[in-house]
């Protein structure tokens, strides 16, 4: 599996909470025009990103490559990540997600698992 991070803050911290989930997975940083490119292109499987708000700086290029149906908001300020909608969003098929970085310790492990045992 490839991953690709992208977003505002944190992506370094975001690619070692991956490689600590499993250190099998792919990792690329980029920015994030570059990262939703890299999806689009089929370099990468999925998109992770994180921003402050978990939609905008986090998701912003990723919908406008992606397209909205295939992106997911995990968290935002004052709303944590629910792992129920994660794996409704990965069984949905979703390829792109993004969190607050506050919550990204919560987030990434989640997002990996529902794709490890997507539906």
């Amino acid at each position: 599996m490839k991953i690709v991070i992208g977003g505002q803050v944190d992506k370094k911290e975001i690619e070692s909470l991956v490689k600590s989930f499993d250190s099998s997975i792919t990792t690329m940083v980029k920015s994030d025009l570059e990262a939703a490119m890299a999806v689009k292109t089929g370099q990468a499987d999925y998109y992770l990103g994180a921003c402050h708000t978990g939609g905008g700086g986090a998701l912003a290029m990723a919908i406008a490559l992606l397209g909205k149906p295939n992106c997911e908001t995990v968290s935002m300020p004052g709303r944590k990540p629910v792992e129920a909608n994660v794996i409704q969003a990965v069984n949905e098929g979703k390829i792109a997600f993004g969190f607050t970085a506050d919550h990204k310790e919560q987030a990434v492990p989640m997002i990996l698992a529902a794709i490890k045992t997507k539906a």
